[in-house]
């Protein structure tokens, strides 16, 4: 261990002791040390822990007292909600509420030995804490300085930390305990340091209730799933050494059989933590592994805290920080195959209220977020090239999704290994009717007013190009969906669904205006106020840019999976990964291609897709700044909302593939099937 670090450390731990205790600090500033400090005291103990060796008793214990104060009955009064924060604090509650989101990242660093990162965060509390023990207050000026002088002297270091961690094997950390432990004692759970809810414990106990055949099984579709993207992408997993897995806490029975799986292909994880640092954090994403959410309105309150430093200098040092760091472990990122990413669904879903007085992006910031996204992706991409890396996505729900959860996640595993051969011949038969023209058209019914006409790239031999790709169960699992790229000149009109679940939050009546293939006006009704309304659709569909390009339409034919999700009333709690198989969907963004454009792809019959581009990714071969935007959101009209799917041809004549939310198309009879029992 570094002496100078230790010395330090121990230099801070005595002073956070004694804040505990003391008044040097007047009200009502004195509560929120006093409880920081108690918190900070807590972190550090485990921190020092040699051994993880406490009861069940005590590690849920130890759990529910890092994490109560986020839990919504206790919300109201806890300075992370910035509501309360600057309620109590005056001008200061929006530093102050920021440190607090801040700090919280010392429960992950103890756990994880994580001595620097513990004692920079704890350095900086007492920076602030000494301001306020001066006879006068600091001017809120200064204490916005403080974090920002924080941000800046550590964001090299934060930024190569994190970028060693997605790359390099030898950080083993969550390995270890997904490999090492007895994964038949739930206290495994509790030594990640994130919160454990009713979900994680749920999950590792059913999954302990299945057999070592059925987790292999399970394994086995997540893993051959990535295997078989490269093979379709005719790219070389042979020059792959590592893979990341992401997952959420309960699926390590699930996990340590993939890394199994995954070493046979000759492929090391490597696993890390959703970021913590402000500086590493994208919204309210969690990318990487999680525990449970104690309180998602916090998440959501604090997605947008990097307004407090985000400036052009610091978008300048973050970017350098990154193309540093990416230098440095180039060679490990060389070898990097891209995640493989198990998610979870089934959660109440969350729809957030609006709260003025957390962080907000003002308008100049939400540009230099769209430079900074934009610069970092290009930085990814040199180093982890899009052309060579691949990924894959299966989810599964966790017990919140009600009292049939075992009979659920049953069902979940039928859908996720569907017959894809079955599929792939039917989704050649839509295909073939869809390479006969240009233009395809979408209407809704019972008051959905969807009314919309795609216009697709011109074949010049249908023999061997075609426009749609047969999407079977590789990257994206299940099984269920064709879909292309759009041209962007002819394509418009009205998107609109009553109801869907985007990244986790709720949108209603969401309404999206395209001309010429880009979002032009957009609306819903989640809000009384239509300005918040059109604040939410900025922040959490566009991502600030002033206009997104429609990047995929597709038509889902995973009618087993809609019907199962009626059957079970769970529609609303469907991630967009299965929600998107169960009906036509558009995404907004950058097209299914990014970054791979150039890289030739073919469907089962051979036949190359080459509606890889539209006109703003094209431009790439110009300016690569302006292709890409970084974001790709997908909505989905549900079959009972869906009127109709049409080819038109030239002659302005209609063949119908879905009329009244059933196929039609003759050779697509199998997919009505779930819809009548059968």
């Amino acid at each position: 261990m570094d002496e100078w670090l230790m010395e330090r450390y121990s230099l801070a731990k005595g002073r956070i002791q004694e804040i505990c205790t003391e008044d040097a600090v007047r009200e009502p500033f004195a509560d929120f040390f006093r409880k920081t400090a108690s918190f900070l005291r807590k972190t550090g103990e485990i921190l020092e822990r040699e051994k993880e060796d406490l009861s069940l008793t005590e590690y849920e214990a130890e759990n529910r007292e890092l994490y109560e104060e986020l839990f919504p009955e206790n919300y109201g009064t806890s300075y992370g909600n910035p509501a309360y924060a600057q309620k109590i604090l005056g001008e200061y509650g929006r530093e102050f509420t920021f440190l607090y989101a801040e700090l919280r990242g010392t429960a992950a660093y103890a756990y994880e030995k994580k001595w620097w990162d513990y004692l920079v965060g704890a350095e900086l509390f007492l920076e602030i804490h000494s301001a306020f023990s001066e006879e006068e207050l600091p001017p809120v000026k200064a204490v916005r300085e403080i974090i920002r002088s924080y941000v800046n002297d550590y964001c090299q270091d934060m930024m190569e930390r994190r970028i060693a961690e997605a790359v390099d094997p030898e950080l083993d950390f969550a390995v270890r305990i997904v490999m090492d432990s007895d994964l038949t004692d739930p206290r495994y759970l509790y030594r990640y340091g994130e919160y454990v809810s009713g979900n994680e414990t749920g999950v590792a106990e059913f999954l302990n209730s299945l057999s070592q055949d059925e987790i292999d099984s399970m394994a086995r579709t997540f893993t051959e799933g990535y295997r078989i993207g490269f093979i379709n992408g005719r790219k070389d997993i042979s020059k792959k050494k590592t893979v990341n897995i992401r997952y959420n806490l309960g699926f390590e029975r699930m996990v340590r059989s993939a890394v199994q799986q995954f070493r046979e292909m000759g492929l090391e994880p490597v696993i890390y933590r959703h970021a913590t640092h402000a500086v590493n954090k994208r919204g309210s994403a969690r990318v990487g592994f999680t525990g449970g959410i104690p309180n998602p309105q916090y998440d959501y309150d604090h997605r947008q805290d990097s307004a407090l430093f985000l400036d052009s200098d610091f978008v300048k040092r973050k970017l350098r920080s990154m193309q540093t760091s990416y230098e440095k472990y180039k060679d490990l990122a060389e070898v990097h195959g891209g995640p493989a990413c198990i998610e979870t669904f089934g959660e109440e879903p969350f729809a957030p209220a609006a709260q003025p007085e957390a962080w907000t992006l003002s308008e100049a910031q939400q540009k230099l977020q769209v430079e900074l996204d934009n610069e970092s992706g290009q930085i990814v991409n040199r180093y982890i090239r899009g052309d060579e890396r691949s990924f894959t996505i299966i989810a599964y729900p966790v017990p919140e999704i009600g009292d049939r959860f075992p009979e659920i996640f049953r069902e979940i595993v039928k859908i996720n290994t569907l017959d894809y051969h079955l599929y792939e011949r039917i989704q050649q038969t839509i295909i073939e009717t869809l390479d006969t023209c240009q233009w395809v058209e979408i209407k809704g019914k019972d008051g959905n007013e969807t009314d919309l006409i795609i216009h697709l790239h011109t074949l010049e031999d249908v023999k061997r190009q075609t426009n749609f790709e047969n999407c079977v169960a590789d990257v994206n699992i299940p099984v269920g969906e064709v879909f292309t790229s759009p041209e962007l000149a002819g394509t418009g009109g009205v998107l609109h669904v009553k109801k869907v679940y985007l990244n986790g939050l709720q949108f209603q009546d969401l309404k999206l205006v395209f001309d010429c293939g880009q979002v032009i006006d957009y609306s819903c009704s989640n809000f009384e106020n239509e300005e918040e309304n059109r604040a939410y659709i900025e922040d959490n569909i566009l991502y600030h840019h002033s206009k997104l390009p429609m990047g995929e339409f597709a038509i889902g034919t995973n009618t087993t999976a809609y019907v199962a999700a009626e059957k079970y009333g769970i529609a609303d709690k469907l991630p967009i990964l299965i929600a998107e198989k169960m009906g036509p969907h558009f995404a907004v963004g950058d097209t299914c291609y990014s970054w791979a454009e150039d890289t030739p792809v073919y469907n089962p019959d051979g036949r190359e897709i080459i509606a890889r581009d539209n006109e703003i990714s094209i431009l790439r071969k110009e300016d690569i700044s302006l292709a890409y935007y970084g974001c790709h959101t997908d909505i989905t009209i549900p079959y009972e909302e869906l009127g109709s799917i049409s080819v038109i041809d030239e002659e302005g004549e209609r063949t119908p593939i879905i009329e009244n939310g059933r196929f039609v198309l003759p050779g697509t009879e199998e997919l009505n099937r779930p819809f009548d029992g059968e």
